[in-house]
């Protein structure tokens, strides 16, 4: 029978230096005198069953679901407290925007600053559609600024261009304006037209897009002073990042009931872009000046929808009580 391997070779070793190196043998015994294969330290580990994108998802909303997060609570109860510990506070739109002056006289800013508001609107409709991005001009019933807008008036009488001048126009003239228009020679915030030059006017359709002169947006029609008022001292405003509109509506000196009336008319002038049997349009409404943080209004009694959901909840109740008497005179 032969001897192994390992066990040769420490017997050729033995004799040359006269003695056995220390720990020779346990260095050498077990790789050679061991008949089996080693085991591999870096052996490859099973192969894991591949899980289907779906379980995977089901998974990781499992995990999800699993966190629980602190539910946040009402109100606080003192001064200093973790915001993200807590709701939002919410304010009635008088509260907020006294507020807005008790933080101008504590912090010694500008009194005579801008209000702003941001409204967040629900764009979203059926089957994946959004509603069209819009802006538009509203005659606030304060005014706040000594600025005038530059409005242009398409009119080819000379009688009409005359009273179109003395009424503040900053540009008049007829179709020899739509080059100047398209190489951007001219540019206005608004544009207003007569009904007779519109024909002429289809090529700055594309170029002025919503700013194209037409009936809906007030800025075609025969009264030029009544349009040039309108558009001079109007306030414009549009829809931006798809749902978002930031325009301001007042100055932080101007009394209370002034400051709420003009944010009433604005919000009114929003809510006529809400398409038919639609929710509700306005989702947030924040208010802030030049100087101070965003305060959440509440929207109860600032939405014209639900005034008129509530007159139609009158009118059902009318309808019903009447109904008996229509019955009774017709037995």
């Amino acid at each position: 029978m032969a001897a192994p391997a390992g066990c040769c070779l420490w017997r050729a070793l033995a004799p040359v230096r006269g003695r056995v190196l220390p720990g020779l043998a346990q260095r050498l015994g077990p790789a050679l005198g061991s008949a089996e294969p080693p085991a591999r330290a870096f052996a490859a580990a099973a192969k894991t069953a591949k899980k289907s994108p779906r379980k995977a998802k089901q998974e990781e909303s499992k995990k999800k679901a699993a966190v629980r997060r602190r539910p946040l609570l009402s109100k606080p109860v003192d001064d200093v407290y973790l915001t993200w510990l807590y709701e939002r506070p919410s304010y009635e739109v008088e509260e907020a925007v006294a507020m807005l002056k008790k933080f101008q006289e504590l912090d010694f800013t500008y009194p005579k600053q801008y209000v702003y508001i941001n409204v967040t609107l629900d764009m979203a409709l059926q089957k994946k559609k959004k509603v069209e991005q819009f802006s538009s001009t509203v005659l606030l019933p304060y005014r706040f600024t000594d600025e005038m807008n530059k409005v242009l008036v398409f009119t080819e009488n000379e009688q009409e261009a005359e009273i179109a001048r003395e009424n503040g126009a900053a540009v008049v003239g007829g179709v020899e304006l739509i080059k100047w228009i398209l190489e951007d020679e001219i540019q206005v915030d608004s544009y207003v037209a007569v009904p007779a030059i519109m024909p002429k006017l289809i090529p700055l359709r594309n170029k002025l897009k919503q700013k194209y002169p037409s009936t809906k947006r007030n800025s075609m029609g025969h009264d030029i002073p009544k349009m040039l008022q309108f558009f001079r001292e109007g306030l414009e405003y549009m829809v931006q990042d798809e749902r978002l509109i930031k325009t301001r509506i007042a100055r932080l000196d101007m009394s209370v009931e002034q400051i709420v009336a003009n944010l009433k008319t604005l919000i009114q002038d929003i809510c006529t872009f809400k398409p038919a049997s639609y929710g509700r349009f306005v989702q947030k409404l924040v208010i802030r000046s030049s100087t101070s943080e965003g305060l959440l209004l509440k929207l109860d009694g600032l939405l014209p929808e639900e005034e008129g959901a509530a007159q139609e909840e009158k009118n059902a109740a009318e309808d019903e009580e009447e109904k008996p008497s229509q019955e009774s005179a017709t037995t």
